[in-house]
């Protein structure tokens, strides 16, 4: 017996991408750094990250194929500083999020070490359209 899974399911034609579109979102699932998700009615959203440490030059904030993806990288820290004790993480980071059709990237903000960025859904317009048909 075959599994019917969501992108083979006879009514739902081209979804097909949708399983692609998870893996990639499982790809950026580390744990670091933290972050938050809010929600703001009607449809805006604010992802907010961790980012202690890290200035605004160290930050990249990217929109690619409605992927999301945020990357962090410090420059290498001086040679002749010796710690006791490293408990502030100063790793590299990449974090990713898809994004739904409709969903636009606003403004990424950088304060007291938190990366803000907002999105907002755009409304998406219904379209009907009539197909004629023709004979052979």
């Amino acid at each position: 017996m075959t599994k019917l899974t969501l992108a083979t399911h006879p009514h739902l034609l081209g979804f097909d991408q949708i399983e692609r579109l998870a893996e990639r979102a499982a790809k950026g699932a580390e744990g670091y750094p933290p972050y938050n998700i809010e929600h703001h009615a009607p449809d805006g959203f604010t992802i907010t990250l961790a980012v202690a440490g890290f200035a605004e030059s160290d930050l990249t904030v990217a929109l690619e194929n409605r992927q999301l993806t945020i990357s962090g990288r410090q420059p290498e820290s001086a040679e002749d500083r010796v710690f006791l004790h490293r408990g502030i993480a100063a790793r590299a980071f990449q974090r990713s999020f898809v994004l739904a059709d409709g969903v636009e990237v606003g403004a990424a903000r950088l304060e007291n070490g938190l990366l803000s960025i907002s999105l907002q859904r755009r409304p998406q317009q219904s379209v009907v359209q009539t197909i004629p048909i023709s004979r052979n």
